[in-house]
C-alpha cells in the first residue's frame, strides 16, 4: 500500500471529525452554558442533540397517604 496515501486520508477524517465536534458545540453552546448554570446534567446524544435533566428530579419522593376523615 502507499503509506503517503493512507496517512492523508486519516488526516482528512481527522478534520472532518474536528469540524464536526466544532459544529455540535457551536450549535449547542446556549443551551449546554444554560444547563450548567442551573446545576442540570447535560448528556451528548448525537449531533446537536442533548438531554438535560435537574438532578432534584431524582430526589422526589411520593407523597404520603393521608388517612381518610370520619366526620
Amino acid at each position: 500500500m502507499y503509506p503517503q496515501g493512507t496517512k492523508g486520508l486519516s488526516r482528512i477524517k481527522s478534520r472532518i471529525r474536528e469540524l464536526i465536534a466544532w459544529a455540535d458545540r457551536e450549535i449547542c453552546m446556549e443551551p449546554d452554558e444554560f444547563a450548567y448554570r442551573r446545576g442540570w446534567t447535560v448528556n451528548r446524544a448525537g449531533f446537536g442533540c442533548r438531554v438535560y435533566r435537574d438532578p432534584r428530579f431524582d430526589q422526589l419522593t411520593r407523597p404520603a397517604k393521608v388517612a381518610e376523615e370520619v366526620s
